[in-house]
């Protein structure tokens, strides 16, 4: 009963967020399933043990929790790229592989790592988080999110197999090195099960960050420029909305990719306090949404769901490091269906399906 009553409650949801889009509800995708009798498909575990290069000493990289991952396509397998955080909370990203897209197994030591190396001061002690990855002609890039303890800066590394990671430092320079800045979505077009960064207007686009979604461009894909408006400051793409699901926070999820009706983002939001938010929802809580920007200008807002399409209703997704929580963060196209990957309460790894049409 209690799978019926979530597939209903997610089926109804979907439903209505497609009505209220504003415009050609096509462009939504979904409607996604999650796959509850597998979630959540990766938790923390011990067995992990990896010699850490600061600390000189083995540590349980994923003692903790192991969530917001990023996903790829590559010689017919899933590979997810997830944040694993070891008993002081260090961050690391950690390499899982799949045949079937649901069940996993875990690569013994993380991919990428805060290291003696150029980038130390950004990564220690809080570490690599939050990681996302699309394809070039030379690989794979990848942003994630260098968190020293105080502040969060967005950085980029490359890899051609998606295990030996090259890191290329922040991805807004040192010129914007107390940018509080994360959560860097690069957009591209699926090449059959492949997500190829596409320039827009002859530039490479980034959605990001984590209060309103913020633009930045770039010419190579390593350094990167936010797009300011007149005071000067990084200019809002999307913002808040008071009284919605998405009234607190909102912050890029999987990388956003162009299709004939523009550019579709899904996005992770965050519900206000009483009156400010959707009563509907938890205070706190973090529900996923799309929105649809325009093909040639990725700051043009064409559409946006009214309500979330993905919600926490599971007990795995309400109880965890952070209650009431689902944050989208990799999504792949994998035998027939769409396949998008999510944190489950800071704590775990969990799967939605949707038909691929």
């Amino acid at each position: 009963m209690r799978y019926l009553a979530s597939l209903l409650v997610l089926a109804l949801g979907f439903g209505l967020a497609s009505r209220l889009a504003r415009g050609d509800e096509r462009w939504v995708l979904g409607p996604f399933v999650k796959e509850s009798g597998a979630n959540p498909i990766l938790g923390p575990a011990a067995e992990g043990v990896f010699d850490c290069p600061i600390r000189r000493a083995p540590v349980r990289f994923e003692e903790l929790a192991i969530y917001n991952p990023a996903a790829v396509v590559r010689d017919g397998q899933v590979f997810l790229l997830y944040r694993a955080q070891d008993k002081d909370g260090t961050s690391r990203l950690g390499l899982a592989l799949s045949r079937d897209g649901v069940r996993f197994a875990r690569q013994p030591r993380p991919v990428l790592y805060p290291d003696e190396d150029a980038r130390k001061a950004d990564e220690w002690p809080g570490g690599c988080e939050d990681p996302r990855v699309v394809e070039d002609a030379h690989g794979y890039v990848l942003t994630y999110t260098a968190y020293d303890g105080k502040k969060a800066r967005l950085a980029v590394a490359t890899s051609r197999d998606l295990a030996h990671w090259t890191k290329h430092g922040l991805a807004f320079g040192e010129e914007y090195r107390d940018l509080w800045s994360k959560s860097g979505s690069i957009v591209c077009r699926w090449r059959g099960a492949r997500c190829v960064a596409e320039r827009v207007g002859g530039r490479y686009w980034m959605l990001w960050g984590d209060t309103s979604i913020f633009a930045a461009t770039s010419v190579d894909l390593l350094a990167w420029k936010p797009v300011l408006g007149a005071d000067g400051k990084p200019a809002p793409v999307l913002a808040p909305r008071p009284g919605r699901f998405d009234s607190e926070l909102v912050e890029p999820g999987p990388p956003a990719f162009l299709t004939g009706a523009g550019i579709v983002l899904l996005y992770n939001a965050r519900n206000a306090a009483g009156d400010a938010g959707d009563r509907r929802l938890p205070e706190g809580a973090y529900a996923a949404g799309q929105v649809l920007l325009d093909a040639k200008d990725p700051r043009r807002v064409l559409a946006r769901t009214d309500q979330g399409f993905l919600q926490p209703d599971l007990g795995h997704e309400k109880q965890g490091q952070v209650a009431n929580v689902v944050f989208v963060e990799g999504l792949v196209p994998f035998k027939g269906r769409w396949l998008l990957y999510f944190g489950a309460a800071d704590s775990r790894l969990a799967v939605a399906a949707a038909p691929k049409r």
